[in-house]
């Protein structure tokens, strides 16, 4: 049975940092793309940033590009996402997902972490 699980979700101010984990379970994340999406209130989710199975190459939206960073850690089985100068605009749900092929499908999806950005 698989199983995304993500953490590190919070309250934080304008400006500041958090780091979001996905820890899986039932598969191997070196053998899948992995991504983080995200969801705000009256949205439609939206595509954040992804880290291919292959050569780990990496891909951001524009809207975040500079500020977060993914990552892997193939012997923990876990993804990252660091976020810095965090913003108002990026408080949403975060849903890490894992998937193939290419274009990926992401077939495999957490629960989600809340983040919220006080201004």
């Amino acid at each position: 049975q698989v199983q995304l699980v993500e953490s590190g979700g919070g309250l934080v101010q304008a400006g500041g940092s958090l780091r979001l984990s996905c820890a899986a379970s039932g598969l191997t994340i070196s053998r899948y793309s992995t991504a983080w999406f995200r969801q705000a209130p009256g949205k439609e989710r939206e595509f954040v940033a992804s880290i291919r199975w292959s050569g780990g190459s990496t891909l951001y939206a524009e809207s975040v590009k500079g500020r977060f960073t993914i990552s892997r850690d193939n012997a923990k089985n876990i993804v990252y996402l660091q976020m810095n100068t965090l913003k108002p605009e990026d408080t949403a749900v975060y849903y890490c997902a894992a998937g193939w092929g290419n274009p990926v499908s992401y077939a495999y999806w957490g629960q989600g972490t809340q983040v919220t950005v006080s201004s």
